[in-house]
């Protein structure tokens, strides 16, 4: 998360009506991405507050969250959730090599300078796949909201550089998808319909996921 928000104001927005239809839309991408078989283990990585950690345990997927901010730590833990939490970068991860069925970093490798160190430290503690969240820079939200509030500190990406870094793993991705949600960031009902309607593979969603299985 961006240590630009203080942590308990970062959870409550998740608590909003816009908050809410962002977080399930863009958490409902991300499993139809990963497709995960339930028990399995996950590393959250860069999990801020635990709102994704949850909702991934919530699933049925046994969830490691791990974050460099102790205070969005202490918040997630005061959630009361059976998910564990470490601090830790993602740049350095502290697991063996294929700790994890999966792992997953949503809007969090945003805000990592080193963000393709910090996949292929995902990609080497993961044994199934990795899913990303990321901010798009073609996109609208990325007009309306870069460089301000929460977003002030957060790298846009571009479809180009994130294949850039993918390139870089070995051993290479067996497949990769990329995907697009949050068209219309408002979250009015006229932007929830259009969510409805485009195609996720349509490439102006603010949010870009990124799946990649080994």
């Amino acid at each position: 998360m961006s240590g630009s928000v203080e942590p308990a104001r970062y959870e409550a927005w998740y608590h909003t009506p816009r908050g809410r239809w962002i977080g399930g839309t863009e958490f409902g991408l991300l499993m139809q991405l990963l497709q995960p078989t339930a028990g399995a283990s996950l590393l959250d990585a860069g999990a801020g507050t635990g709102y994704f950690s949850r909702r991934f345990a919530a699933a049925g997927l046994t969830v490691t969250g791990l974050d460099a901010d102790a205070a969005a730590i202490a918040c997630a833990r005061e959630q009361g959730t059976t998910v564990s939490y470490l601090q830790g970068t993602m740049t350095a991860l502290p697991f063996a090599d294929a700790s994890f069925d999966y792992c997953a970093a949503v809007t969090s490798l945003c805000f990592v300078p080193e963000p393709a160190t910090a996949l292929r430290e995902l990609w080497r503690v993961c044994r199934f796949g990795v899913v990303l969240g990321l901010l798009n820079r073609r996109s609208l939200l990325y007009h309306r909201k870069h460089g301000r509030g929460g977003y002030r500190d957060a790298r846009w990406d571009k479809a180009a550089q994130i294949r850039a870094w993918v390139g870089e793993l070995a051993p290479p991705p067996h497949r990769s998808k990329l995907r697009y949600a949050i068209f219309l960031p408002g979250g009015s009902e006229s932007a929830q319909r259009v969510e409805r309607l485009l195609p996720n593979s349509f490439p102006g969603g603010g949010f870009l996921a990124v799946h990649l299985h080994k």
